[in-house]
């Protein structure tokens, strides 16, 4: 179904964007992979019985250009990079909360412009959101609940804009991948605190947002949307 089509994915080298190249390459797809830790992705690449690793950080404008420099053609942008940059507002510097922002607003822009001279018309591009733009709760989260809200608003604007390209969002809740690495030793018990509070009573898996990117990249008529994998967080 992706057979011979050319998948980029930011934050390829483990957790969500892992999980969707693994399926992405099941299906045929060739892969680019983007990251931060060259390691990671040579690792992951290797676990997929290869495929072309570029080391860029997503906030980054001139890294992220060299990602497409000498791609012929790109079919399907993933960007699932970001890191859990909270901090409460009364504590914490503007602008390390900002980079929030930078993540997860300009370096996607950053990637689709790169992108764009290279998209066939049966592409899509597939960004992530997260349940924080429906749910707020708790301290810490303003500036990173803001991002990921701009993030569905920014690809409702462009699957406009772009068209035929197609522009989603898939917004995971909590999902047990690295991005709770930076809790330490605490991430299991917080985790599991918040599966508790769900009314599927789990977390949710990569391999189940992964899977949800791949429908995003193979239904061809999803355009626009926000696609919610949440176990229902947001009801709570």
């Amino acid at each position: 179904m992706l057979d011979s089509q050319h998948v980029v994915i930011f934050g390829g080298s483990s957790g969500i964007g892992l999980a969707a190249a693994v399926q992405a390459r099941s299906l045929g797809a060739e892969l680019t992979l983007v990251g931060r830790n060259r390691a990671k992705l040579n690792q992951a690449a290797d676990s997929l019985g290869g495929a072309r690793v570029v080391v860029a950080d997503i906030t980054d404008r001139a890294e992220v250009e060299a990602v497409f420099a000498g791609l012929e053609r790109v079919d399907h942008l993933v960007v699932t990079a970001g890191t859990f940059n909270a901090g409460r507002v009364a504590d914490c510097d503007p602008d390390v909360l900002l980079h929030a922002l930078d993540e997860r607003i300009a370096g996607p822009l950053y990637a689709i412009k790169a992108a764009l001279p290279l998209f066939s018309n049966r592409g899509s591009i597939i960004l992530t959101g997260g349940q924080l733009s429906d749910r707020p709760t708790g301290n810490g989260v303003a500036v990173i609940s803001a991002a990921v809200r701009g993030v569905e608003a920014l690809a409702g604007a462009l699957a406009q804009e772009l068209k035929p390209i197609r522009v989603n969002v898939v917004a995971p809740g909590f999902t047990d991948t690295p991005l709770f690495d930076v809790l330490g030793e605490t991430s299991k018990a917080f985790l599991q605190q918040v599966a508790e509070s769900l009314p599927v009573g789990r977390v949710g898996q990569a391999e189940e947002i992964g899977a949800a990117i791949l429908f995003m990249m193979t239904n061809t008529y999803i355009n626009g949307e926000v696609l919610h994998i949440d176990g229902g967080g947001r009801l709570i």
